[in-house]
């Protein structure tokens, strides 16, 4: 697989909660900051969207907005209302006037992904993807938003699944997006694969985990000189090359381990160790305490792993 597809199979995500917004005359809500990626689909109508310490700004019908991690931000019908403190839900939410048909509607909540390596998500992404309508709609990502937009609006057998499935697959689109340039925060490895030269090596790292990579041997992946080719990873990803390795060596390790499968010894010679005395070492020098009690902790606690929230309200 390729390095987007590597990471996202690591981190098994899924639609935690999707559930309906809707408002109707004036109304105004406040949410606090939690760590959870959030999205939301406008189906109908408009909403004014404000992170604290900026401005507000308007998300017309069809945009999309997806936050890795969500702040606390306020949502309303108008951006100089007096926004309300709410508690997040997982059943649909109504704002404003009770009665009546709603003149706002939005598709909101959250994605599911491994506690363990959600950090992953963060480097792979901007602080937000905002993908307006009129954007979204010259791309493939406008046709799955088009279908989700079919799919809530009709009340067939099978809704809830196909609707999962639809915005995990947004999900992925998001991530994809050409929209996310080269001057967004959070988005190297993103900006990596855009790069043909870097995308060469990253293919070439991923799919050879198990190799004794060095500087010079992938320079020669990039067709480039040792010093060139460090500059551009750096300066790109934000890490060196055998730094950038090492995380994700790591990151499959504490996948592994999370799910009890394989043996310390397997594990090592899966993601390039010669042994595994020297995986325990690296691994330990990195998280703090050997493999065998981090698995052990995963055990005891039985987190299920996985982030959890309410999403954009």
């Amino acid at each position: 697989m390729d390095p987007l597809s590597d990471i996202i199979a690591l981190l098994r995500p899924s639609t935690a909660i999707s559930k309906p917004i809707t408002g109707r005359g004036r109304w105004g809500v406040r949410y606090a900051a939690h760590d959870a990626p959030g999205f939301t689909i406008i189906l109908k109508g408009a909403a004014w969207i404000a992170f604290e310490g900026e401005a507000p700004w308007k998300l017309e019908p069809g945009a999309f907005l997806l936050l890795p991690s969500t702040p606390s931000f306020t949502l309303s019908s108008q951006p100089d209302i007096n926004c309300e403190l709410r508690d997040p839900m997982d059943v649909p939410s109504r704002h404003g006037e009770p009665d009546g048909e709603a003149d706002f509607e939005a598709l909101g909540g959250t994605f599911r992904i491994e506690t363990i390596n959600a950090p992953l998500l963060l480097a792979l992404l901007p602080r937000m993807i905002h993908i307006p309508a009129s954007e979204g709609r010259a791309v493939r990502l406008g046709r799955v938003i088009d279908l989700i937009m079919e799919e809530c609006g009709q009340d067939e057998p099978g809704k809830d699944m196909i609707l999962q499935r639809m915005l995990e697959v947004l999900l992925v689109e998001a991530m994809r997006w050409d929209g996310i340039g080269p001057g967004d925060d959070r988005a190297g490895l993103l900006n990596g694969m855009r790069d043909p030269v870097l995308a060469r090596v990253l293919g070439a790292m991923h799919a050879n985990v198990r190799a004794d990579w060095t500087v010079a041997s992938l320079a020669r992946v990039a067709g480039q000189s040792r010093s060139a080719f460090a500059a551009r990873f750096g300066a790109v990803l934000g890490c060196g090359p055998i730094e950038y390795l090492a995380r994700w060596r790591m990151a499959l390790a504490k996948d592994a381990l999370l799910h009890g499968a394989k043996s310390l010894d397997r594990i090592a010679d899966e993601i390039g160790y010669e042994s595994a005395s020297a995986f325990s070492t690296a691994f330990r020098k990195r998280l703090g305490c050997p493999p065998g009690k981090f698995a052990r902790i995963l055990g005891d606690n039985d987190p299920g792993n996985q982030l959890d929230g309410t999403g954009l309200q």
